[in-house]
């Protein structure tokens, strides 16, 4: 016998369940982010910040100096979009985040109205 772990058993990466990182939470009908909606860290929140999860640091860190979207945020984690939902919704429920959703879709500028003005613009200012 030896006292040596076998380095086939030894565990290279953490091996944490999803629901443990979301701490058994489902999403709340109020925080059903969009992929596209933006996120940023509240101003001040560096302290709170430390108390978090690893996983609700790593998110305060990559939203700390701008926003992102749910899906970038989900990218650079490499977590499963839902999980980052949760996350957010969880950094959301204790004032740490700020959220932007989305323009609804009927409150876009009219393209048509978009394509006028940019010709407006090229015929006055010649491009």
């Amino acid at each position: 016998m030896h006292d040596e772990p076998d380095s086939e058993l030894e565990l290279t990466s953490a091996l944490v369940p999803l629901f443990v990182i979301a701490k058994g939470r489902a999403l709340p009908a109020e925080h059903e982010y969009e992929h596209t909606t933006l996120v940023t860290a509240q101003e001040g929140t560096s302290a709170a910040a430390r108390t978090l999860t690893p996983e609700g640091r790593a998110v305060m860190e990559l939203i700390t100096d701008g926003f992102l979207s749910v899906a970038e945020v989900s990218g650079h984690t490499r977590l499963p979009l839902g999980i980052v939902r949760i996350l957010l919704a969880q950094l959301a429920e204790d004032g740490l985040i700020f959220v932007r959703n989305p323009v609804p879709h009927h409150q876009r500028a009219d393209r048509e109205l978009l394509t006028a003005v940019l010709d407006g613009l090229k015929t006055r200012f010649g491009a």
